[in-house]
């Protein structure tokens, strides 16, 4: 029998089945009361006063407002975030330069700032006193208490999501591939097409799906840039606070309602996205050399 076999292995942590126990039971109970009562109670008081009043709160003409206003907002910041993330995980990944520590750290910024501290940047930067407001207003151009400056501090918030998850999986693919096929003679786009983009596409969607979830329940920036005008700059979340401060509780919890069945839909999409990601990686590496080959041909 081998010495090294008959010895016994250090125990783990977790190990014992009380320990197990405890941490399932402590996961389960923090989790119930943080994350599963706040949307019971959510879809309970949406419906307390009967469908009639949820239907009305939702049929109001403030709150399709809103919902639009939040849809258009993601249909723009998502698409230009989504780009801004390929492009620096590119840049990143596959090239060598001066500044590419910068960039990192750069794209990293807006997890570190409070969005209020951001929304209140953009106020002296855009805003009629700011840097670059007596131009915008010379030219009649309105960018805070409007669309475009609910767009651009959307678009602050959520700048990292789509590069932070790329990068890694992008570093860890290396650069054989994009270097063997332009030694192949492939141009740039088709080698972002037929090498590149397949193997991050999960990734990217699932940095798109987090990305929209976040525009769509931005708070801090958006409240200090839209201004907060009923029916004309509030978005969705900003409506809710509207609607609970007017004593309006169970239109606020309508609304609410709304951007729970979002963050419902958002877990089910990253979970589906995780599972197709991990099924294709492990064929992965049997796709490599077919792809290689294709472009030579």
């Amino acid at each position: 029998m081998d010495v090294h076999s008959s010895r016994r292995k250090p125990p783990r942590v977790g190990d014992a089945a009380w320990v197990r126990r405890s941490l399932i039971a402590f996961v389960l109970v923090v989790g119930a009361l943080l994350i599963v009562a706040p949307l019971v109670v959510i879809g309970v008081e949406a419906f307390s006063q009967g469908w009639k009043t949820y239907s009305a709160t939702i049929g109001h003409p403030d709150t399709r407002h809103a919902i639009m206003l939040t849809v258009v907002t993601a249909l723009i910041a998502v698409p230009v975030n989504t780009a801004f993330g390929i492009a620096a995980a590119w840049a990143i990944t596959k090239f060598d330069f001066r500044g590419r520590r910068f960039l990192l750290v750069l794209i990293e910024i807006p997890f570190s700032i409070s969005p209020i501290v951001a929304g209140v940047a953009y106020l002296f930067v855009y805003g009629l006193q700011g840097l670059l407001g007596p131009f915008f207003a010379a030219y009649d151009i309105k960018v805070l208490f409007a669309l475009p400056g609910i767009v651009i501090a959307s678009m602050f918030v959520t700048a990292p999501f789509v590069a932070r998850e790329l990068i890694p999986l992008m570093q860890a693919q290396g650069r054989d591939l994009e270097e063997a096929a332009t030694s192949l003679g492939a141009s740039g786009w088709r080698t972002f097409m037929s090498v590149t983009l397949p193997n991050i596409k999960w990734a990217l969607l699932y940095g798109v799906v987090l990305c929209n979830a976040r525009v769509m329940g931005e708070f801090g920036a958006v409240s200090v840039v839209s201004g907060n005008i009923r029916g004309q700059t509030n978005t969705l979340p900003l409506h809710i606070e509207l609607l609970y401060h007017d004593y309006q509780a169970a239109g606020a919890f309508a609304s609410a309602s709304i951007l729970a069945a979002l963050a419902v839909v958002t877990i089910i999409a990253k979970v589906a996205l995780e599972k197709r990601g991990a099924g294709r990686g492990a064929r992965r590496a049997a796709d490599k050399t077919d792809t290689v080959t294709e472009i030579h041909a």
